[in-house]
C-alpha cells in the first residue's frame, strides 16, 4: 500500500510517500511544493493544487494523511496555513483517498517517542526507519513523518 503524507504550508508544502507491506515500510519519494511569495494568494493556492495533483497522478497513493494546523501568534499566518491545508485535504479527497489528520505532537511521538521532539530528532529517526533516504528538505521530512505515523496507525 502506498501512503502519502503532507505537511501543509503556503510557502513550502512537503510531501512524502512510503510503501507499507505488512510491518515493513520503504521510502518511495519525497519532495516540496514551493510557491512564489510575491504571487497573489489565489495564484499560490492554484500552484499548490496543481503540483499536488501531479504527485497524486504520478505515484497513485492509496491512503493519505495531513498534519493538523497549529495556531501561532500571528492570526494572518494561521489563516494562510489553514488555506494551504484545505488545498492539501482537497487534493487527497479529489484523488479518492481516505484521509487522516494528525497533530504535530502525535507525529513526533510516533517517530521519536516524545511529542516534544526537535526536528533534528525526527529527521534522524527517518534515516533509521528509511535507510538511504535523501530528504528534499525539512518540509518533506515532516511529510514523511506524517506518512509513517499514518502507516503505523492504519489497521490494514
Amino acid at each position: 500500500m502506498l501512503i502519502i503524507g503532507l505537511d501543509p504550508s503556503l510557502s513550502c508544502t512537503g510531501w512524502g510517500i512510503v510503501a507499507k507491506s505488512g510491518n515493513r515500510l520503504s521510502h518511495v519519494a519525497n519532495g516540496q511544493v514551493k510557491t512564489d511569495p510575491k504571487a497573489s494568494l489565489p495564484d499560490r493556492l492554484v500552484v499548490l493544487d496543481r503540483e499536488l495533483a501531479a504527485v497524486m497522478a504520478q505515484y497513485r497513493p492509496e491512503s493519505g494523511a495531513v498534519e493538523e494546523v497549529f495556531v501561532n501568534q500571528n492570526g494572518q499566518s494561521t489563516l494562510k496555513l489553514g488555506q494551504a491545508r484545505g488545498v492539501c485535504l482537497l487534493a487527497l479527497a479529489r484523488a479518492g483517498l481516505p484521509v487522516a489528520e494528525y497533530a504535530p505532537t502525535l507525529v513526533k511521538k510516533a517517530l521519536v517517542g516524545t511529542g516534544g521532539a526537535e526536528k533534528a530528532q525526527v529527521q534522524a529517526m527517518l534515516k533509521v526507519l528509511l535507510p538511504g533516504v535523501t530528504l528534499a528538505g525539512a518540509d518533506a521530512a515532516d511529510a514523511l513523518a506524517v506518512a509513517i505515523t499514518h502507516a503505523h496507525l492504519l489497521r490494514a
